[in-house]
């Protein structure tokens, strides 16, 4: 819809996650799209349209649909939030005088309390500074205070002054502290939010689960069947009537009634994850299946995609751009799956060989045969996991998303991510530095500088590695250089409490050893507090009486055992 209009309005079309996760799209207005903004104007209620009017228009004027649909994207500027084919909120300016410009919204009423005004007025703002526009003036009636609270809200330094029977709003959209702050905690609420439905999800149908434990879609239900999945579980096989012991339904389409369609009724509700596994020319037909049946996420484990050349990147485009227009989230495609092991939820959506132990680390692999060897290492070493995604080809799901959704998850004290690349290297140090202040965040980083892999949907990085590496730095996370390091730094964060303070005690069974530990300490401003020796050839358990004493010792706040087989 975007083609024919200049490049800087073209670069204004985005995907947007709203306050409740779904997914939507923001694109510049179209004279094209005349039709679906009267269909979305005579669809509200008439208080709506006397909010947005200041008078009863039942219809827009043919006059009407072509002053608001042809704008010249400068002085005149309108942005559409679509749910699918559906106008769901317009938000619009009009210059008025230099460098200040009215301003106006009108959001579905179906669709109000989503946060889809306060996305508009991000996006709009942004545009309206490109083009030389300081100032935003709206008048809103005082009773609409929904409104009202979108720009008081927002982080703007807002004037408010009442004229006869309006209330006239002035304020500089220049970010400040304060608006940059509120939007990047509703950036993280939403992500935080749509990740949810992926992570915790109350209902699950597999898509592909064969009848031979051993295919991908059978181990996936394994996963599914043998850890106890809590939530209502369906199985799509267009023979069976069963699926290792789960209810199979030849469509996805006549998934029960109860799970729910968008399009049907009562209460009906969505399902809120699909796992796909079928190859990879029927993905995106399922994927228009699961719009229809209103499922809220995607996880693809099929191959066959960017991975491949350009026509599965050609396919891989159209998977999420139908799953962007219906407001799904994708994990994948090419990904390892998904595993969530809080007791409430048991989802083990994967291709791992054994489900992780219970444990506060969030693990985040873009690799699937990285993930395989990164669970198995931690399952060895007793590392319990809180939750897994294996990024897979990346087409939508990121780390980024993925911090978004640890910062907020309670069960999860530490984050381990391994990266192949880093597509926006500036949104990925903001994210990472706010979960750093609240929780320790591991990267190793495998590949040359500038290079993602094959299938991954990134900007490129043309920085050099050492750039990179500063970024990492500037970050505030702990860089290590592989997987073995990372799951060494995690299991530590993870089950060792902070230290009280900086008095280290020492225990080792050489001398020369000893020493080194305790020049470290010092080099690094830590206070050898106790420095305990005993001979080489002492049996474990003296050495564990020493590590006692150095424990007990309340001049001590933390310990490093150096031992020589």
């Amino acid at each position: 819809m975007t083609e024919g209009l200049p490049a800087h309005a073209r670069a204004w079309e985005a995907d947007v996650v709203l306050r409740d996760g779904g997914a939507a799209h923001l694109r510049p207005i179209t004279p094209g799209d005349a039709e679906a903004l009267q269909a979305f104007h005579v669809a509200q209620s008439p208080r709506s349209t006397y909010l947005r009017f200041f008078a009863a228009v039942p219809r827009l004027s043919e006059r009407d649909l072509r002053r608001f649909t042809t704008v010249d994207h400068v002085d005149r500027v309108a942005l559409l939030v679509l749910a699918g084919e559906q106008v769901i909120g317009v938000g619009r300016y009009d210059r008025t005088a230099p460098g200040e410009a009215e301003v106006a919204f009108n959001i579905a009423d179906a669709h109000q309390g989503r946060g889809v005004g306060s996305v508009l007025l991000e996006h709009l703002a942004a545009a309206a500074l490109e083009q030389g526009v300081e100032r935003f003036v709206a008048e809103v009636l005082p009773e609409n205070a929904r409104m009202i609270g979108v720009f008081t809200e927002a982080g703007y330094e807002v004037e408010r002054r009442y004229d006869e029977d309006v209330v006239l709003l002035t304020f500089a959209i220049r970010a400040t502290a304060r608006s940059i702050a509120v939007m990047e905690a509703r950036e993280q609420r939403a992500e935080a939010t749509s990740l949810r439905a992926l992570l915790a999800p109350a209902s699950v149908v597999v898509v592909g689960a064969g009848r031979r434990p051993g295919s991908v879609g059978g181990r996936l239900l394994r996963g599914l069947v043998e850890g106890g999945y809590r939530g209502e579980l369906h199985v799509v096989h267009p023979e069976a009537d069963a699926v290792q012991g789960v209810p199979a339904v030849p469509r996805l389409l006549d998934v029960p009634a109860g799970v729910g369609t968008r399009e049907g009724g009562g209460d009906r509700r969505p399902v809120d994850l699909a796992v796909v596994a079928v190859p990879a020319a029927g993905v995106v037909d399922v994927v228009r299946q699961c719009a229809v049946l209103g499922v809220r996420g995607l996880v693809v484990v099929s191959s066959g995609f960017a991975e491949t050349g350009e026509e599965g990147l050609a396919r891989q485009q159209e998977l999420v751009r139908l799953a962007r227009r219906h407001g799904m989230r994708v994990v994948g495609p090419n990904s390892l799956g998904v595993i969530n092991t809080d007791p409430e939820v048991r989802l083990d959506a994967s291709l791992a060989l054994a489900a992780p132990a219970r444990g506060g680390l969030g693990l985040f692999t873009q690799s699937g045969a990285l993930g395989l060897a990164v669970l198995d290492a931690a399952g060895r070493r007793r590392l319990g996991v809180s939750t897994f995604v294996s990024a897979g080809n990346r087409a939508d799901v990121s780390g980024n998303d993925c911090m978004h959704y640890w910062r907020s998850d309670e069960a999860t004290s530490a984050v381990a991510l391994h990266l192949e690349s880093v597509g926006n290297p500036r949104k990925f140090s903001r994210v990472a530095r706010q979960l750093a202040r609240e929780k320790p965040v591991v990267v190793v980083r495998s590949g040359a500088a500038g290079s993602a892999p094959p299938g991954h949907a990134v900007r490129e990085s043309r920085a050099p590695r050492e750039a990179l590496d500063a970024l990492l730095r500037q970050a505030g996370v702990v860089r290590v250089d592989d997987v073995h390091q990372l799951l060494d730094v995690a299991q530590l964060l993870v089950h060792q409490p902070l230290p009280a303070g900086p008095r280290v005690g020492v225990v080792a069974n050489s001398d020369a050893l000893a020493a080194l530990a305790a020049d470290a300490a010092r080099a690094r401003q830590l206070e050898v507090a106790a420095l305990v020796t005993v001979p080489a050839e002492a049996a474990p358990e003296e050495l564990g009486r020493a590590l006692r004493s150095v424990l007990d010792d309340p001049g001590v706040d933390a310990a490093v055992v150096c031992s020589i087989p």
